[in-house]
């Protein structure tokens, strides 16, 4: 005997407005998986560009800007000898033996792009009056806005930049890090003897970052020499 109970039937259309429902939704959902992620990707501060290695227009903004004095550069100290296993060259808080050597290459490639319109500061600390001894023939007492940097480095480094002449500083890696923070850049990961670069000249009078320079890429760097 037939049960007087029956299931109901959907209807085609209710059916239909359903499944369009839940397809928009997953489509929504894929294109917010695709699009965030390059959101971010375009938001994202650009890296420090890295002038060396055959980056022409780099190497030709930092001539520019060099010949008409209107850069700044940090220059990291070369090896600490207390973080290396290599002999050092006199006291354990200062540099390696071997880090003589770099210390006058970096200072080389300096004298050729040319010192005679440069200030030349260098942190107090041992390894920073040594590099700079070796780079630029300089030493002194040093400059205590050179290790206490972390909050004032952009401010200090254009409280002592003078129009028409590059500010050289030998400092350290958080002195460069709390730089590329003030100009709201990634902090990069630069070696011994790296030199960060800064450019006055800009429309808007504010700095900005031109790139790095790390101690080994110097010849690599596309000047016009002759």
């Amino acid at each position: 005997m037939a049960s007087g109970l029956s299931l109901p039937v959907a209807k085609p259309a209710l059916v239909a407005s359903r499944f369009a429902r839940y397809r928009n939704t997953l489509v929504i959902s894929l294109v917010a998986l695709l699009v965030l992620p390059l959101v971010f990707f375009l938001l994202k501060p650009a890296a420090v560009p890295d002038l060396a290695h055959g980056n022409l227009a780099g190497a030709k903004a930092l001539s520019a800007g060099w010949a008409k004095g209107q850069m700044i550069v940090l220059i990291r100290h070369v090896e600490r000898c207390d973080h290396s296993n290599a002999a050092c060259l006199n006291v354990p808080d200062g540099i390696t033996d071997r880090a003589r050597d770099v210390a006058v290459g970096v200072g080389a490639q300096f004298e050729h792009l040319g010192l005679d319109k440069a200030d030349i500061y260098h942190s107090p600390l041992t390894r920073a009056v040594q590099t700079a001894g070796y780079m630029f023939s300089k030493a002194g007492s040093g400059e205590d806005w050179l290790i206490n940097c972390k909050r004032s480095m952009l401010r200090d480094a254009l409280a002592h930049k003078v129009a028409g002449r590059n500010l050289v500083l030998v400092t350290h890696s958080e002195c460069m890090a709390a730089l590329e923070k003030a100009l709201k850049l990634p902090s990069s990961t630069l070696g011994y003897g790296a030199s960060l670069f800064v450019s006055t000249d800009t429309l808007d009078g504010h700095p900005k970052m031109l790139g790095f320079i790390e101690a080994s890429d110097w010849r690599s760097v596309a000047f016009n020499r002759p």
